[in-house]
């Protein structure tokens, strides 16, 4: 944002002042090339000569750009080299103005740069320029009176001459600079983007890991680290850890009967509602298969019980008519702490126990309905 605030800046600046250049800088170049006040008296005394002698200097220079392809090719069509011969015509009579201040030099930069943008090479624009200075040359050796006269103008010109082709070849540096620091600019931008980009793939990546891509849960690959931590941070915190394993019963059926897809459903839909009972800052997990489990912070087993168990139960009813879980609940707390595996042995155990518990009342009242006098039809 802020470099594009930069780049916009520009606009309100001249080329002088993208560039750098003052009245100072200016006078140094003139003096550079021996150019000084009595040229541009020289020069701006031939004016009415060079008016006399335009159209003609300008029929030449017209027939020289013809001549060279590439120059045809740049300029495209009869509307275009009428305006480029309008502005050439100002250039020259500028040539013969007499002021060559800040005016001047920011004039003779935006025709560099203009010629920068429509893709004309500096050898075109400086084999066009030596071209029109030898034009210039043979309208002076026929015109002016004397061979004193002819070396001082001439001399006064190729100062100028030069003076502005510095100024038209700095604009092509500057542009050209301009394009790396864009270009820079969109590098850095784009690597900006790109890295943004990795970032979030990795972070959707580890998300991934983490998951268990049927049901949304942890996954059990990362079950012991999340213990760790979490045990870890009761200790220092002087908390009960609580954890639930459970499992789906009679589960098998489902899948004979009715097809995995079914069975993906139900563990979906039994995952979501485990996830629906839950504190925020539970950790529930797919164990694998038709198991799962849940790690409780600051909780103890009885706690869990109440609240987290009924929830379940109650969710489940509600939910299924015949589809029950078998739940087992450990718990570790101050001073002694359990490692995780031992947590996670005895609550699987606790789990099993209440699957057989499960088990030996369903076929309790298996068998006590099949016990009942069967009931007699009515005639």
């Amino acid at each position: 944002m802020v470099q594009q605030l930069k780049t916009s800046n520009k606009t309100t600046q001249t080329l002088l002042e993208q560039m750098g250049l003052n009245e100072y800088e200016i006078e140094q170049r003139k003096q550079l090339f021996g150019f000084e006040p009595s040229d541009a008296v020289i020069l701006r005394g031939c004016i009415d000569l060079i008016e006399a002698e335009l159209e003609g200097l300008l029929t030449k220079f017209h027939d020289f750009q013809t001549g060279v392809p590439e120059i045809v090719q740049l300029i495209g069509d009869s509307d275009t080299m009428a305006r480029l011969s309008s502005a050439q015509s100002r250039y020259i009579l500028q040539l013969f103005s007499g002021d060559y201040g800040i005016s001047y030099v920011n004039d003779i930069l935006r025709i560099g740069m203009v010629h920068k943008r429509i893709g004309v090479e500096p050898k075109l624009y400086f084999s066009a320029m030596l071209e029109l200075k030898n034009i210039l040359f043979e309208v002076m050796r026929e015109t002016l009176k004397s061979e004193e006269e002819y070396d001082r103008v001439t001399r006064a010109l190729e100062k100028l001459l030069m003076f502005d082709n510095t100024l038209v070849f700095d604009t092509y540096i500057h542009s050209l600079v301009s394009e790396v620091q864009i270009a820079r600019i969109r590098a850095e931008e784009y690597a900006r983007e790109l890295e943004l980009k990795v970032m979030e793939r990795t972070k959707q990546l580890e998300e991934q890991s983490r998951t268990d891509p049927l049901t949304g849960l942890l996954n059990v690959r990362h079950l012991q680290s999340i213990m760790n931590q979490v045990l870890k941070a009761a200790q220092r915190r002087n908390e009960a850890v609580c954890f639930i394993y459970m499992d789906i019963d009679n589960f098998k059926p489902i899948n004979d009967e009715l097809g995995h897809l079914a069975g993906d459903k139900v563990l979906k839909d039994v995952a979501s509602l485990i996830q629906s009972c839950c504190r925020e800052e539970d950790r529930c997990f797919r164990y694998g298969g038709d198991e799962f489990c849940i790690l409780l912070p600051n909780c103890d087993a009885k706690q869990a019980e109440k609240v987290v168990c009924e929830r379940i139960r109650v969710a489940l009813e509600k939910e299924w008519e015949s589809l029950e879980i078998s739940m087992g609940l450990a718990d570790t707390r101050p001073p002694a702490y359990s490692s995780t595996d031992e947590l996670i042995r005895k609550a699987d155990a606790a789990m099993y126990a209440n699957k057989k518990r499960h088990k030996a009342a369903k076929a309790k009242k298996d068998d006590d309905s099949s016990d009942e006098p069967p009931v007699e039809k009515s005639a």
